[in-house]
C-alpha cells in the first residue's frame, strides 16, 4: 500500500478501514503512518490522523514509542485541528495513558477543556480522559467538576453529556 499516495487524496471511511486493516498490529507499517502524521504535509497529517486514531484504539500497543511525540504535537498551538481531535480520540478511547505521560496528557485535557476555541470533539475528549484520570487521581475530581461546571451552560450536547456524567462522580 503506497500510504502516501493514498493519503495525498481526499479520504473517505472506507478507506480509513482499508488502512487500518492493512497496518493491522505491525509496527513497522504503523510506523510509515506514524511518520507521515507527525512530519507529512499539512494535507497528509490531517488525513493520515484520523486512519492512526483507529489503529491505535484496535491496537494500544503501536503508539507506546510515540508516545512523547503525540504530546508534543498536542502541545503544538499550529497543528490543525484534526490533529488534536485525533490524538484526544486515541488517548480517550484507548485502555490506558502511560503513566509517564499522565501529567502532560491532564495539563493538556485541562487548557483544551477550558479553552472556548477549542472543538466540541477535542473538548469532549478531554472530558473523558479526565473522567478517567480520576480514577488514578481522585485528587483531580474537584478541579474537573469545577471546570465542567464553567463550560456547561454554553456546551454542545455531546460536551455536556460528558459533563453531566463527570459531576455525578463521587
Amino acid at each position: 500500500m503506497n500510504l502516501p499516495v493514498l493519503l495525498s487524496a481526499s479520504i473517505r471511511k472506507e478507506t480509513v478501514a482499508e488502512i487500518v486493516e492493512w497496518i493491522g498490529a505491525d509496527q513497522k507499517r504503523f510506523a510509515q503512518l506514524f511518520l507521515l502524521f507527525s512530519k507529512g504535509e499539512r494535507r497528509v497529517v490531517q488525513r493520515a490522523a484520523w486512519p492512526m486514531s483507529y489503529c491505535v484504539i484496535r491496537y494500544p500497543e503501536l503508539i507506546t514509542p510515540h508516545y512523547g511525540k503525540i504530546i508534543r504535537l498536542l502541545n503544538d498551538p499550529a497543528q490543525p485541528a484534526a490533529v488534536k481531535r485525533n490524538i484526544l480520540r486515541l488517548m480517550d478511547q484507548s485502555p490506558e495513558v502511560p503513566k509517564k505521560f499522565h501529567g502532560p496528557v491532564m495539563d493538556n485535557c485541562f487548557r483544551i477543556l477550558e479553552d472556548p476555541e477549542e472543538t466540541i470533539a477535542a473538548r469532549a475528549f478531554a472530558i473523558g480522559i479526565l473522567s478517567r484520570m480520576t480514577d488514578v487521581y481522585p485528587e483531580i475530581l474537584p478541579e474537573l467538576k469545577t471546570a465542567v461546571a464553567f463550560v456547561l451552560p454554553n456546551a454542545s450536547p455531546g460536551v455536556r453529556s460528558r459533563a453531566l456524567k463527570v459531576l455525578k462522580k463521587k
